[in-house]
C-alpha cells in the first residue's frame, strides 16, 4: 500500500509540474524515466523547448566497418625483429652514451604522460568515425613528409584491402606508421622510397598503410599486436582464412626487405596456387551445376510444354464434342419449338371456301423439292393465312419465301415487327387463279 500511495504521490507532483493534465501520459513518461521526477520535469521542457536534454546520453559513435576474421597467430608464422646496429668505435660509443640518458629521460616522461592523458580522458582513437578518411589522411601526410614516389598506398579501409586481396588470391602488405618511433622517418625515407622496394611491392603486394595515431590505425594495430616500429605484416588467403604468415618488425633496409618478402612469398606461393585451383574447380563444378540445372529446366519447360499443349488439345477436344451437343440440343429445342408452334398455326388455319364461293380464289404452290399444293382462300383475307398453310405442311421447308413470278416479287406473308398484319391477297394485287413458287431460305 505504502508503494502504491508514493506512485499516486509523484504522478500528482509530476502532473502540477508538467502541466498534463492526461494521467496516463504522465504515468508513461514517469516510467520512461524510472520514475526520476526530477529528469521527467526537465525531459518534459526541453522537448517543449526543442532543446537538448542535459539528461540525455550523448550520441555514441558508429561502430566500424566489420573486418573479414584474420588468424594473426598461426603456429608457422615468420617474426623478424631487425634490431638497431651497436655504435661502433670509441667515437659511436661515446655518441651513445652522451645521447643515452637524455633519450632515455624523453621516452620515460613522453610514456608516462600519455599513460595520466589516458587516464584522464578516453583515447580518442578507440571512436571510429570515418575510417576511409584515416587512410586517405595518412597517404596525404607521407606525401607532404616523404615526397610523392612511394609505393601505391591502398586508397581504402583495411576491411576492404582484406576483402579485395581474399577475392583476387593476393598478398597483402600492411604498414603501420609511427610518428613517435625514432626510426620512422629513416624506414620512409630510405626503404619505403627507395625504387627497388617500390617497383617489388607494386609488381607483387596489395599495399595498405595507416597511422597509429588515427582510429583506423589503431584498430588495425590493436588486431595485429605489433611490438615496434616500423612494423609490416604479411597476410595471404591460406586453408580459406586470411592468415598473417610474417610480421617483420623495426628498421630493415630495402635489400634486405625485398629479399624476406621474396622469401616468404615462395614459401606461401603453394597456398594461393591451391587456392586458386580450389577456387576454379568450384567455379567449374557451379558451371557444371548451372549447365546441368539449365538443361533439366529447358527439359522440364519442353515437357510442360507438351503437357500444356497435350491438355489444350483434349480441351479442345472436349469444347468441340461439347459444342456439337449443345448444336444438337439447340437444334432438338428448335425442331420442338417449331413442332409445337405448327401445331398452333394449324389451328388457326380457316376453313376452305368452297369452289363457286365468288370470293375464293385457287392458289397453286410449288415447294423446292417439286411437290405442288393446291388450296382455295378467300380473296379478302390475310396472306398470313397462306404462310400458315405451307408452313405446318410437313413437305415444306422451315424458313422460307413465297416467290410470284409474273411480276416476280416476294409476297409479304409472314408477320414481322415492320409487317404485323401482312396484306390480303386482293391487296397484293392475285387473280382468281394463281401459281407461287416456296423459295427455301437455307438452301
Amino acid at each position: 500500500m505504502n508503494v502504491i500511495h508514493y506512485s499516486d504521490d509523484l504522478l500528482c507532483r509530476f502532473q502540477d509540474l508538467s502541466g498534463i493534465e492526461d494521467i496516463e501520459r504522465c504515468r508513461e513518461i514517469l516510467e520512461r524515466n524510472h520514475w526520476d521526477i526530477e529528469v521527467a520535469v526537465q525531459l518534459r521542457f526541453s522537448e517543449e523547448d526543442g532543446q537538448a536534454s542535459a539528461f540525455q546520453e550523448p550520441p555514441r559513435p558508429p561502430r566500424p566497418p566489420p573486418t573479414p576474421p584474420v588468424n594473426t597467430h598461426p603456429l608457422d608464422q615468420r617474426i623478424y625483429i631487425i634490431t638497431r646496429q651497436r655504435p661502433e668505435g670509441i667515437l659511436g660509443w661515446g655518441y651513445f652514451l652522451i645521447l643515452f640518458p637524455f633519450r632515455f629521460v624523453y621516452s620515460t616522461v613522453f610514456d608516462l604522460f600519455k599513460f595520466v592523458l589516458r587516464l584522464l580522458r578516453p583515447d580518442p582513437r578507440r571512436y571510429i568515425t570515418d575510417p576511409l578518411r584515416d587512410v586517405t589522411n595518412f597517404i596525404q601526410s607521407f606525401e607532404n613528409s616523404y615526397g610523392i614516389i612511394h609505393p601505391n598506398f591502398y586508397h581504402n579501409t583495411y576491411s576492404q584491402a582484406l576483402n579485395d586481396a581474399k577475392r583476387d588470391l593476393r598478398f597483402l602488405l600492411v604498414y603501420l606508421h609511427g610518428d613517435d618511433h625514432e626510426d620512422t622517418t629513416n624506414f620512409c625515407k630510405m626503404t619505403l622510397c627507395s625504387q627497388d622496394v617500390i617497383n617489388f611491392i607494386n609488381a607483387n603486394f596489395l599495399f595498405w598503410a595507416c597511422n597509429t595515431n588515427s582510429p583506423e590505425g589503431y584498430r588495425v594495430s590493436q588486431a595485429l599486436r605489433e611490438n615496434t616500429y616500423p612494423f609490416l605484416a604479411l597476410i595471404v588467403l591460406r586453408n580459406n582464412r586470411m592468415t598473417v604468415v610474417a610480421r617483420i618488425e623495426g628498421p630493415v633496409e630495402g635489400d634486405d626487405l625485398i629479399t624476406r618478402l621474396g622469401r616468404i612469398m615462395e614459401d606461401n606461393e603453394g597456398s594461393l596456387i591451391a587456392a586458386r585451383a580450389d577456387r576454379e574447380e568450384r567455379h567449374f563444378n557451379q558451371s557444371l551445376r548451372a549447365e546441368q540445372d539449365e538443361a533439366y529446366m529447358e527439359s522440364l519447360r519442353a515437357d510442360q510444354e507438351k503437357e500444356r499443349k497435350k491438355r489444350q488439345e483434349v480441351e479442345q477436344k472436349d469444347k468441340e464434342v461439347q459444342e456439337a451437343i449443345d448444336r444438337q440440343m439447340e437444334e432438338v429445342r428448335r425442331m420442338e419449338e417449331i413442332r409445337q408452334r405448327k401445331e398452333r398455326l394449324r389451328q388457326c388455319i380457316p376453313d376452305e371456301p368452297d369452289c363457286d364461293n365468288p370470293d375464293a380464289i385457287n392458289i397453286v404452290l410449288k415447294l423446292p423439292n417439286g411437290i405442288r399444293l393446291e388450296r382455295r382462300f378467300l380473296k379478302y383475307q390475310s396472306l398470313e393465312h397462306l404462310y400458315n398453310y405451307v408452313f405446318v405442311h410437313e413437305a415444306a421447308p422451315d424458313d422460307f419465301q413465297i416467290i410470284s413470278n409474273f411480276p416476280r416479287k416476294m409476297l409479304p406473308c409472314q408477320p414481322s415487327e415492320e409487317n404485323p398484319t401482312p396484306p390480303s391477297f386482293q391487296d397484293v394485287g392475285l387473280g382468281k387463279k394463281e401459281m407461287l413458287f416456296v423459295h427455301d431460305n437455307e438452301a
